[in-house]
């Protein structure tokens, strides 16, 4: 597996007596690599003269051939066997211990890479290349060329179909649990809070990602060791939205660095910068090859090419159009700029470019050996073998991201006071109706106090528009962050949650706002149900909020881009005014009264209407009928608590529709 590498260190391994594995000095064999719990694992002889790894509880896992073991499990292991532990694997050679420890300088090559979509359509062909350790490699070509596949695929977020990429001959698909905490990738857009300061962003990711042992003091210094490497210490306090371009993809790197990867994938990372700091990213990238990465940047910018010590062209269709080193591409194609090639491809789109390359020189050079190994399907493990274990518990998760949340909103100035100004202006909106809830149904008919059922109309409508305006955005805006962290072990569920726990307290507060102005100047009966009838209304205004709010997160989970959430969002406001049974009779319209059940707002006004007895305190839809009366307003406990019991049930059946549609915006290695 290791080729002609030869081990690290040795360790001798007595019968009969055990060897710890871990960071904490008190181990036999301390492994000071953060991605290693302080006892990790230990190495045990058998009565029959073999040897067993037990996993003693682990973070990050341990693993044998890139496979997890399962927590606290124990395992055989023979001559042929990697024991994987951080960033160290351990091989038995008779009694003795071989450590290889991944430093960073290690080979990558993708063989035979191909990707079908639905229909057969082959987005990504035949696609090889291998690069040595240490150097920067960089991937352009036209639009519709694959090269976002081609990332994809290279990092297993969406295995190919056929083909392999071995890291340092060990193959990623099959090992991608163990060998995806080798890999850092820097998405296009930024993977970072940009409310927060870099140090506070980098110190939350690396609590996220470290095993839940680490102390503050141990990440703290490792952050501090990125900083002063990509020279951000002295933009340390600065918030992300100040920065420049240029710094804040320094700082995207400095997160993937934390965790010491030896391989980093970087997609379009001077995408919208000017020449000069174009230039200093790709420096950037120079240097962390140089001290013993492998760097691979997909870029549509050409001016810094010379730099990289490869060059991979990808043609019209996703196949390779030339690999090699960047000064000799221009004269393989027979132009002078990178505007005719690019040109080239476009005019002569069903020309065979990957034909062209096959029969060069340069082909025989740098991509022979390579290709010539046997084009393989892909037998990728069972999901639960390629899903990575979480660094932390979930709980711990949990405690992390609603900090990090809280954080960040209360870093926005403009939200928060939007957040008091929205309930407080509705609020008052309602004021402007004059009535009196305590008005009872007196003779005659006609003095019904008429405007009850329309205050709670406004109420009701503006906790829904304020629940759901709180939340419309929130995962539409995060996205490529979660589909990161995701990657790294985050728990979908713990990110769920802490955004329902935040956003929850939040439309609480709104909710007690919008009751407090709203009922305050208006006499209401003096007994509830079961509490003052200014409490009772109010925990249904709070539920209602809740309910709207994931109505919120289901519409910024199901769009694609922020700005339609907007649209969303009036339509689901407008939606809620009309059931809510206040301006017209709902009940009793076969049709229309079960749609109407799907709607909180039909819930929200019940709930409230049954602690005022609104069907009594309205004139009724019929006045020939007054014992006609809407069941769901009837003034009873039991009603009352159906209505509430249903109203936030809807709400959590958005919340588990909201963790299912997360799911697609996960690399497809972690779905289950």
């Amino acid at each position: 597996m290791y080729g002609d590498r030869s081990p690290t260190t040795f360790h001798q391994l007595a019968v009969g007596r055990v060897m710890r594995i871990g960071r904490a000095l008190e181990n036999e064999l301390v492994v000071s690599d953060l991605q290693v719990s302080r006892l990790h694992a230990e190495f045990t002889s058998t009565p029959d003269g073999r040897y067993q790894i037990r996993d003693l509880g682990s973070h990050n896992g341990t693993y044998v051939n890139g496979q997890p073991m399962h927590k606290s499990g124990t395992a055989l292991i023979g001559p042929n066997d990697i024991v994987g532990v951080g960033h160290s694997t351990f091989r038995l050679v008779g009694d003795r211990l071989e450590e290889f420890v991944d430093t960073g300088e290690v080979s990558f090559s993708a063989r035979h890479l191909t990707v079908t979509v639905d229909g057969g359509k082959q987005i990504l062909k035949d696609v090889s290349f291998g690069v040595p350790e240490k150097s920067l490699i960089a991937v352009i070509g036209p639009s519709g060329s694959g090269k976002s596949t081609l990332l994809k695929a290279l990092t297993g977020y969406r295995p190919a179909n056929e083909g392999d990429v071995l890291y340092d001959n060990r193959n990623l698909y099959k090992q991608f649990a163990e060998l995806r905490q080798r890999i850092g990738l820097v998405p296009q857009d930024d993977i970072l809070h940009k409310e927060l300061t870099v140090r506070k962003a980098l110190k939350y990711a690396a609590k996220l990602r470290f095993p839940g042992d680490t102390a503050e003091s141990e990440r703290e210094a490792r952050i501090d060791e990125v900083l002063r490497e990509l020279k951000l210490d002295i933009h340390k306090e600065k918030r992300v939205t100040s920065l420049s371009g240029g710094q804040r993809k320094r700082v995207s790197v400095a997160l993937e660095l934390l965790t010491k990867p030896s391989l980093i994938f970087l997609d379009e990372p001077t995408s919208g910068l000017d020449p000069g700091m174009d230039r200093d990213v790709m420096q950037l990238l120079r240097g962390l090859a140089d001290d013993g990465r492998t760097v691979l940047v997909v870029t549509h910018s050409v001016a810094e090419l010379a730099i990289c010590d490869k060059l991979l062209v990808m043609a019209p269709g996703g196949s390779v159009a030339y690999f090699g080193p960047p000064e000799e591409a221009l004269n393989f194609f027979g132009y002078t700029t990178w505007a005719d090639v690019f040109s080239a491809f476009e005019n002569y789109r069903d020309y065979d470019w990957a034909g062209r390359w096959r029969g060069s020189q340069h082909y025989q050079m740098y991509a022979a050996d390579i290709d010539a190994v046997a084009a393989q399907s892909v037998h990728m493990p069972s999901p639960q073998q390629m899903r990575p274990p979480k660094p932390q518990s979930w709980g711990s998760q949990l405690w992390t991201l609603i900090r990090r949340y809280s954080s960040v909103i209360a870093s926005d100035r403009g939200f928060l006071a939007l957040m008091v100004i929205l309930p407080a202006v509705l609020g008052v909106v309602s004021v402007v109706i004059p009535a009196e809830f305590g008005l009872g149904p007196p003779e005659p008919p006609s003095k019904f106090n008429g405007k009850a059922g329309t205050i709670l109309l406004i109420l009701a409508v503006g906790m829904c528009f304020s629940g759901a305006a709180n939340s419309v955005r929130e995962l539409i805006k995060e996205r490529v962050i979660y589909e990161r962290e995701r990657a790294t072990g985050l728990s979908r569920s713990a990110y769920l949650m802490s955004k329902v726990i935040v956003l929850g307290v939040i439309t609480a507060f709104q909710g007690v706002i919008l009751c407090g102005i709203g009922f305050a100047p208006r006499a209401l009966p003096e007994d509830g149900l079961l509490m003052p009838p200014a409490v009772e209304m109010c925990i249904v205004i709070i539920a209602l909020g809740f309910t709207s709010m994931m109505f919120g997160l289901v519409i910024s989970s199901l769009v694609k881009t922020a700005e339609k959430t907007m649209p969303l969002l009036v339509m689901f406001a407008i939606v809620q005014v009309v059931f809510t049974g206040t301006l017209f009779q709902v009940y009793g319209s076969p049709g229309l009264e079960q749609f109407a059940w799907l709607m909180p707002s039909r819930w929200a006004i019940a709930g409230t209407g049954a602690t005022l007895d609104l069907a009594h305190l309205m004139p009724p839809w019929e006045p020939e009928n007054p014992t006609d009366l809407d069941p769901l307003w009837e003034h009873t406990v039991a009603q009352w608590g159906l209505n509430i019991t249903i109203l936030l049930l809807i709400g959590v059946v958005c919340g588990l529709a909201v963790a299912r549609l997360l799911r697609r915006h996960e690399p497809e290695v972690m779905r289950k």
